[in-house]
């Protein structure tokens, strides 16, 4: 069998294209609405098409690779999701491009319930656990990338570049896939490698609503402010490209200086976790106060760092944290679940980040000009600054009920570990009290 830092690497290189998937391309919809047409509810489906599509698929791939096998599953999922690749690239209308974006969500479903089980049954012990971290990790910075990368790729070749590129990188790691043994089928069941079960333990539940958190005040502001950036301030892809490293710098720096620090001992991860949610909810609420038409850009900025410190800050140990809180033999079904919620999560609120923006807009300005606008094109400003205010405000009341809930779940996993941990009192009598 090849060495396990091989098949990791290949896992990992074809599990990099889901985040890309989900936060890198609404940077493309204005281009893509001035090619095929600016018709709202087809171009929002250029992004939600993928996000619906993996999200529903993912449970229903879960059941079929149990069948089929891991292995199988991964490799059908890497082909479905690099054809949708390549029809979204060569798309002529929106319609086919939509179809394209769906396929390659389903794929990408088959290609995240194949990962999670081939790290299970590849890796063991310790070597399992940061298996997965990885796993967390690359997702992490996937989105992080996303919007950075695609404006890259959008300023050299176009939208339709986004999309051929992320078919050529699945079939790079098609091609490695042929060395991952045969897994599965019937070896294990479903409800083995997807241990819902774990969520009962309050450590664990606790802190998989962080990365669920991160989700929804990370991932959707990355996804769609470089369309805020584009209708708001009619900035260019590769000036907006620059700005979103303001947000993107700090995901990638955050970890280190987190593990430091905690080594240090002037942290625990509580603590850092109560950052995080703070700079979330602050950063979010800045956004929305601070990118506006009539302010200059640059007032902005802060509040985009805060939104990559919040989200980058519990990203190197938050699923080492879940996983100390279930048996060592369930931390591959366990980190199955906490990558299942934190990529479905990022699916589900990014097209609900989507629909929010696009209601407000479209009912506010009616017509195509109301639909470009949504889309991220220039012309009308605060309408586009009013979705914006909509949508932010409803994920930023997400996370705070997120950090509350965090709060009192932690809270009662305190109490249950206290209560485990004292020795119970001898109330029998002794023999000199007879």
């Amino acid at each position: 069998m090849p060495r396990p830092r091989l098949l990791l690497t290949v896992i990992l290189f074809a599990q990099f294209v889901i985040p890309l998937s989900i936060s890198g391309t609404a940077v493309a919809l204005p281009g893509i609405a001035a090619d095929l047409g600016s018709d709202p509810t087809p171009l929002q489906w250029v992004v939600n098409g993928f996000n619906v599509s993996f999200a529903i698929c993912t449970i229903a791939w879960g059941a079929f690779s149990d069948r089929i096998g891991y292995t199988r599953s991964f490799r059908i999922g890497i082909v479905i999701a690099a054809v949708g690749g390549i029809i979204s690239a060569l798309a002529p209308t929106l319609s086919i491009l939509d179809a394209g974006r769906v396929i390659a969500g389903i794929g990408s479903a088959a290609v995240l319930t194949g990962a999670a089980p081939l790290l299970t049954h590849l890796f063991e012990g310790p070597a399992r656990a940061k298996a997965f971290a990885l796993f967390g990790t690359i997702n992490g910075l996937g989105l992080a990338a996303g919007p950075a990368l695609s404006g890259m790729l959008l300023s050299v070749w176009g939208w339709r570049g986004i999309f051929a590129v992320q078919a050529i990188v699945l079939t790079v790691a098609l091609l490695g896939s042929t060395r991952l043994p045969r897994l599965g089928r019937g070896e294990t069941s479903l409800r083995q490698l997807l241990d819902f079960s774990a969520l009962k333990a309050p450590s664990f539940l606790a802190m998989t609503l962080v990365p669920v958190a991160g989700a929804i005040g990370f991932v959707t502001f990355l996804t769609y402010l470089p369309s805020a950036l584009g209708a708001i301030h009619n900035l260019s892809s590769g000036v907006i490209g620059a700005l979103m490293l303001t947000m993107t710098v700090p995901v990638l720096i955050a970890p280190t200086l987190v593990h430091r620090i905690m080594q240090s001992g002037r942290a625990t991860p509580t603590s850092v976790i109560a950052v995080s949610f703070t700079m979330l909810i602050v950063g979010g609420v800045g956004v929305v106060l601070l990118l506006r038409p009539d302010l200059p850009v640059a007032v902005g900025i802060a509040p985009m760092v805060l939104l990559g410190l919040g989200f980058g800050l519990p990203l190197g140990f938050v699923d080492a944290e879940a996983l100390a809180a279930v048996p060592s033999e369930r931390a591959g079904a366990a980190s199955g679940v906490i990558n299942l919620l934190r990529i479905g999560s990022e699916a589900v609120f990014v097209a609900a980040y989507a629909a929010i923006l696009a209601a407000i807009v479209t009912t506010t300005l009616p017509g195509n000009a109301g639909q470009l606008v949504a889309s991220g094109g220039t012309g009308h400003p605060w309408i586009y600054h009013d979705g914006l205010v909509a949508a932010a405000l409803t994920m930023i009341g997400l996370v705070a009920l997120l950090g509350i809930a965090f709060v009192l779940i932690h809270r009662v996993s305190v109490r249950t570990s206290r209560k485990n941990t004292t020795p119970e009192l001898n109330t029998e009598t002794s023999p000199v009290q007879q």
